[in-house]
């Protein structure tokens, strides 16, 4: 398996995870496991790849046809989400929270998510490889990396605490989802990175 950013020719493979472990379309056995709450057109998908080099993703490497993608990880500047309703809810609080004992400013931050990882390679060392993989992509661009889990997703919670050492800065609501506001230094990769 490799770690690496996403080309064009990732996305049905991309798309497929997606689906898989998508809240809409995720199946019972594998809800309680955690799921994943983003759609995304396939423009929005390529401009993430090609614009942004914001999709990074663990892929088995094929001889014949294209890598199969067991997992990928968003993340993009706050212009790339801001049509996004949840995400531009996101932009209009973010000043309003503190993390290491300064006021958050959007210039500084960007967002991250989601991700995901097939369950075939779960309790590896894929979600640390992929998560501090894109952290180190955007370490050059901004200070502070921002994601959101809803409170009902334990497991993603507890790999985002345990496994990424985000810090939980605080909470929100939108609709009637119940969200943790979490985030993590970029330069964190240096230091965490090495123990994957």
């Amino acid at each position: 398996m490799e770690v690496r950013l996403a080309k064009l020719g990732d996305m049905e493979g991309v798309k497929e995870l997606l689906r898989k472990y998508h809240r809409d379309t995720i199946s019972d056995e594998d809800r309680p496991d955690g799921f994943v709450t983003t759609a995304i057109t396939d423009e929005q998908l390529a401009e993430l790849i090609e614009k942004e080099k914001g999709v990074t993703i663990i892929a088995e490497p094929s001889d014949c046809g294209p890598d199969k993608v067991l997992g990928f990880c968003f993340a993009a500047p706050w212009e790339f989400w801001e049509t996004w309703p949840l995400f531009r809810h996101m932009m209009d609080i973010i000043p309003d929270y503190e993390f290491e004992g300064k006021r958050l400013v959007l210039s500084d931050t960007y967002q991250y998510g989601p991700m995901c990882v097939d369950r075939s390679i779960r309790g590896t060392g894929a979600f640390e490889a992929l998560f501090f993989a894109s952290l180190d992509q955007f370490r050059e661009r901004f200070p502070i990396m921002l994601t959101f889990v809803n409170q009902i997703n334990k497991r993603s919670e507890s790999a985002h605490n345990n496994k990424a050492h985000m810090e939980t800065i605080g909470t929100f609501d939108f609709g009637d989802n119940h969200y943790f506001l979490m985030g993590i230094c970029t330069d964190a990769s240096e230091k965490y990175a090495k123990h994957i």
